[in-house]
């Protein structure tokens, strides 16, 4: 694959599209996590300001869709995208993203709301979110390392090429499955 080229063969654009959909919700949702971290719980920190309930809201709306991205995410990781999965830093951010929204899930609002003491699958959602925030540098610096610079600045361009639409997606996955990936 040429990544300083605006075409790669093995890359489809129903991938690109779903991980970036999925990277922006899963940022939103770490930045609507961390004010509800400092301003419900305060264990770790106090925000300045008071939060209200809505906060909590948004964070929980944000994780519905999240969910269903990384069902897609995932179910296109495990099959189509599998080599990819071999490497830890493609790896370890899918697993934590996955226990993030997995454990997000089964929480209740009123647990922060009422400030009361937090089950476990609170400290495994926290946990989730810290090991992702550690995975996507490594994610990263994965990427930089096989792609290099052309690579990370492709996930950032937001331009549509020829044959990206939606209805290219099904003849993009059965070239890919005609290749023998």
């Amino acid at each position: 694959c040429d990544w300083s080229s605006d075409v790669c063969s093995s890359d489809l654009s129903l991938l690109r599209l779903l991980h970036g959909l999925t990277a922006t919700l899963a940022a939103v949702a770490w930045f609507t996590g961390l004010l509800l971290l400092l301003g419900f719980d305060g264990r770790w920190g106090r925000l300045p300001f008071n939060l209200d309930g809505e906060w909590i809201e948004l964070h929980a709306a944000n994780g519905v869709l999240l969910t269903l991205l990384v069902v897609l995410f995932t179910a296109y990781a495990v099959t189509l995208g599998a080599g990819r999965l071999r490497r830890v830093g493609n790896s370890v951010p899918l697993l934590a993203l996955a226990l993030a929204v997995g454990s997000g899930s089964q929480m209740q609002a009123e647990w922060m709301l009422d400030q009361r003491a937090l089950p476990l699958v609170y400290a495994v959602h926290i946990t989730a979110w810290f090991v992702l925030a550690l995975a996507v540098p490594l994610h990263l610096i994965t990427s930089l390392r096989r792609g290099g610079w052309p690579l990370l600045t492709s996930m950032l361009r937001l331009q549509i090429r020829p044959l990206d639409g939606p209805t290219d997606w099904p003849s993009q996955v059965v070239r890919y499955l005609r290749r023998g990936r």
